[in-house]
């Protein structure tokens, strides 16, 4: 059985969670467009992880302040009503975005363009790693899930339905990155966390994904 009351998430909260996604997007545009390409060893670096923490502080702040009142059930903070189901589908979702990921990167190269995963291993800088690899593997997830699969979920799910909300929560997590060709991985990634999160009802089994992904692709990025 799961637990926890629902509530209606009301129009106004829509509208401010359509600001804030749009506002993410047009940053992270606008920074990439600017920055051109990230220095190969950016996860290496302290100033990288404190600008993450404090990065997803303000987003978390303000995603918060558009969840007053509502009940955290029906931003999915309740767990799935079947932890066994739940991670069956996270595995498939889990395995799903790997072969999907592997066909398009062979077309569109969207791993090379995001640029932060280090090439190899430097062991005279593990704490600043290991200090992103906790931001990425982590906080993002934490935040992220709250933000899209979350408030975002569930404010254009009580708007305009399960498959409205799907839809547009992959697009804006996947514009939320500034990047081109990488959009398409993104956003189907973005689809399948919302696939999820309607399955379970639960943001939990989201942000395992989520956390799962990043700190594999971080771990093999420096030891394969």
């Amino acid at each position: 059985m799961v637990l926890g009351r629902l509530t209606e998430v009301p129009r106004s909260r829509l509208l401010g969670w359509t600001i804030l996604v749009t506002v993410l997007a047009a940053l992270s545009y606008a920074a990439n467009i600017a920055g051109g390409d990230p220095p190969k060893d950016v996860l290496y670096q302290w100033t990288t992880a404190v600008g993450g923490v404090v990065q997803y502080a303000i987003i978390l702040a303000v995603v918060l302040l558009l969840s007053r009142g509502i009940a955290p059930a029906t931003l999915g903070l309740r767990r799935p009503s079947s932890w066994a189901r739940a991670v069956g589908w996270l595995v498939a979702a889990l395995v799903s975005i790997w072969v999907i990921g592997a066909i398009l990167n062979v077309f569109l190269k969207a791993g090379e363009e995001q640029g932060l995963v280090p090439d190899s291993w430097d062991s005279s800088r593990a704490a600043p790693f290991v200090a992103n690899f906790v931001v990425v593997a982590g906080v993002a997830p934490f935040v992220e899930e709250l933000t899209y699969r979350g408030l975002g979920f569930a404010a254009v799910r009580d708007a305009h339905g399960a498959a409205a909300a799907i839809v547009i929560t992959a697009l804006a997590f996947g514009l939320a990155h500034g990047l081109v060709e990488a959009l398409p991985v993104l956003t189907i990634f973005g689809a399948i966390l919302a696939w999820l999160r309607l399955r379970t009802d639960s943001v939990y089994p989201t942000m395992m994904l989520h956390a799962l992904f990043n700190g594999i692709a971080l771990i093999a990025a420096v030891t394969v």
